[in-house]
Parts: structure tokens; C-alpha cells; sequence
């Protein structure tokens, strides 16, 4: 069974997830609040629901520690919900965000997709112009550039369309995969993060079409 690590202090959240999770998955969570890292990675968690208010250090900090050493999936599940939170958030390495209160239902649907995307994806070598995408890398001449599995997944969509706009409701179809649990925000998050991340590399190539969505040029 795949292994759900929940970062939460409230022991009736947490206990609530355990019962609807269970059924489908190992899930385990924190035990020692200052040693959130090692929890996770000493339980090999395949993805990890983390709250943002947290005794000692608040869930932006554990990520911001955990993406050092792990690709492992993050839903953020936490009642500040503003924007600014969803952005900080996805910024740091989440992949999701879900606010509380939160249908358990629909928080179960999108830890599915996710762990579908991330552990089910596997892609050749795609090439546009002089770099690679492999793996979970995209290649330069000047180096190379480790991504996460939504970010190689976005390239993937992008290098197969090559020249050719995809338009955004494409970009989150093949992403989300069930247009219930579709969060444009958290796509134009995802793609400013992305183009921080391969510019590194002086990878240049993600333009914008406004109002209808992305293209290599």
C-alpha cells in the first residue's frame, strides 16, 4: 500500500483522515513536531498532507526543509486559505492546496490523481531545441535541473505541443485529470515556479498567450 504521512497537530483531523484514508492506503503521521523531516522520510512516505500552523516551526518551513532532500508529493490542507498562503505555498514545493473545512471526498480524489501523476509517469527523452527533458531532469548545455513530477509533467505537455499553443483548460485536463479538481491558480503558480526553476539553465522558452495559455518559442 502507498503511504500517506499527515503533518497535524489537530488529533480529530487527524483522525478523520486516518479512518477515510486507511481503507485505500498506509497512512501514518507526526509524532515529534521537531523532527517532522525525519518522520517523513524515515516512513517513506509516498505523499504527505501538511498543514501550514504547527507547533515550533509552521508547515512552510518543514517544506522548504523537506523539497532539500525529497520530490515526495505535498497537499497543503490548512484553514488559512487566503491566496497569499495558496501562492507561499506552492512556491515552496507544495503541489496542492486545500482548504479548510474541506469535503473528504473530494481531498481523497485529489491525493489519487496526484499519486497517479507522480509514481504512474513515465515519459522518453523529449527534445525541443538543444535541450532534454528525461526523467524527472530537463537537460542545457549549461547544466541541468532537477524537477518535480508536476513540473516534468507540464514540460512533457509542453515539448510534445513543441510550437503549438496549448490552451489552459488542455494544460489541466492532462494535470488534474478529472476537471472537478481543477485549481487554475495553482497552474499559474506551478508555471512561474517552473520557469524560475529552468532558468537556471537559461531555459527562456515559456511564453505566455493571455487568455489561452502556453507555448515553447
Amino acid at each position: 500500500m502507498q503511504k500517506i504521512f499527515i503533518v497535524e497537530d489537530d488529533v480529530s483531523i487527524v483522525n478523520s483522515l486516518k479512518k477515510i484514508l486507511s481503507s485505500e492506503f498506509s497512512v501514518a503521521s507526526t509524532l515529534n513536531f521537531r523532527a517532522v523531516v525525519q518522520e517523513i522520510n524515515e516512513s517513506h512516505a509516498d505523499l504527505v498532507l501538511m498543514d501550514i500552523t504547527l507547533p515550533y516551526f509552521n508547515g512552510f518551513y518543514w517544506t522548504t526543509e523537506l523539497r532539500k532532500i525529497s520530490k515526495v508529493p505535498i497537499i497543503f490542507i490548512s484553514s488559512a486559505d487566503d491566496e497569499m498562503n495558496q501562492v507561499m505555498a506552492l512556491s515552496m514545493g507544495a503541489d496542492d492546496f486545500v482548504a479548510k473545512p474541506f469535503n473528504l471526498t473530494v481531498l481523497k480524489a485529489k491525493i489519487q490523481a496526484l499519486l497517479r501523476r507522480s509514481y504512474h509517469f513515465s515519459a522518453s527523452e523529449l527534445l525541443f531545441e538543444s535541450y532534454r527533458l528525461v526523467d524527472n531532469q530537463l537537460i542545457g548545455r549549461v547544466g541541468k535541473v532537477d524537477l518535480t513530477s508536476t513540473e516534468t509533467k507540464m514540460l512533457q505537455i509542453l515539448f510534445e505541443y513543441g510550437t503549438t499553443v496549448v490552451p489552459k483548460d488542455v494544460l489541466l485536463a492532462k494535470l488534474w485529470e478529472n476537471d472537478d479538481f481543477i485549481d487554475a491558480n495553482t497552474l499559474h503558480v506551478n508555471m512561474a515556479r517552473l520557469r524560475k526553476k529552468v532558468a537556471s539553465i537559461d531555459f527562456d522558452k515559456i511564453h505566455t498567450v493571455r487568455g489561452v495559455g502556453y507555448v515553447l518559442g
